[in-house]
């Protein structure tokens, strides 16, 4: 689909019958003016998503979790656990690069939005999830 830009205040009373005539004027696609104007979401890595679903599949071995969902968003990416499908998440591992250079891009937060762990690197905050050791007897 194109649409007609034509020009307008000084430039289109100066030169109104070149304008008229088409001079001014340029086609523009939308669907391209849409990608170039609509910034790209933010997406986990491969490596990144690996390492979360490690840890989301052995959780689910526990019987902690059963259900995901996964957003990506303009300004962060979301990993979702839920213990139903038809509950609030339990936690959500969120990537926000806007706080990369401050606090850390990655976090772990609660169903009721308190951060539990926040980093630089995802391994790091991933081990929020590693059970601490037991005495055995």
């Amino acid at each position: 689909m194109a649409v007609q830009i034509m020009a307008d205040g000084a430039d289109y009373a100066a030169n109104r019958g070149a304008a008229v005539a088409g001079a001014h004027s340029a086609a523009i696609d939308l669907a391209e003016l849409r990608r170039r104007t609509t910034p790209e979401p933010v997406t986990f890595q491969r490596r990144e998503l690996d390492r979360i679903l490690q840890v989301y599949s052995r959780m689910v071995a526990e019987g902690h979790w059963r259900d995901y969902a996964i957003d990506h968003l303009r300004d962060r990416a979301v990993f979702s656990a839920f213990r139903r499908a038809s509950e609030v998440p339990l936690y959500r591992i969120e990537k926000d690069p806007s706080r990369a250079r401050k606090q850390g891009a990655f976090a772990i937060i609660s169903a009721a939005g308190l951060v539990l762990k926040r980093g630089h690197e995802l391994d790091i905050v991933l081990k929020y999830f590693d059970k601490a050791p037991r005495l055995v007897r």
